[in-house]
């Protein structure tokens, strides 16, 4: 089996990153699956993990009053599910469903904050990343939002 120091180089969200960071973000990881259908977490649960995805597709939900649980996103193979472990309250604003057997590489949140408080400038090169997350899973949701409550012609 391969270590996290020969997986992390190899995934799109951290390719460019130094080897020092990379080992640094590996001592925080772990390998996790989810069986099909199975919740990874729920809107307003703590927030203490987040998860590249290895293998499997994941639905990203939103209860919305009145119409109940709506997809926001799928996601799959290669994306990075999860930032609301960043930024406090560390609760997470949307919920997270495996669709199929997902194989994902965990980090432990609050280990990943305590060395980028310790590292300003993996804390800087993180927070970078995630705010491209962040910019695509809003763009996501106001085209759903816009589905769910647009007018239709």
């Amino acid at each position: 089996m391969r270590g996290f120091d020969a997986l992390l180089p190899e995934q799109v969200f951290f390719q460019g990153m130094s080897p020092h960071a990379l080992d640094t973000i590996a001592g925080c990881a772990s390998n996790v699956r989810f069986a099909a259908d199975e919740w990874i977490f729920q809107e307003g649960e703590d927030a203490s993990r987040f998860y590249l995805l290895r293998h499997g597709k994941v639905a990203l939900k939103a209860f919305v009053p009145g119409r109940g649980e709506v997809t926001i996103q799928t996601i799959e193979a290669g994306d990075v599910l999860g930032w609301s472990w960043l930024f406090p309250p560390y609760q997470w604003h949307f919920g997270a469903r495996a669709l199929e057997l997902t194989r994902v590489i965990a980090f432990d949140g609050a280990c990943l904050r305590m060395k980028a408080e310790a590292d300003h400038d993996l804390g800087y090169e993180l927070l970078k990343r995630f705010s491209q997350t962040i910019i695509e899973r809003l763009q996501a949701t106001r085209l759903q939002l816009l589905d769910v409550y647009g007018v239709h012609a």
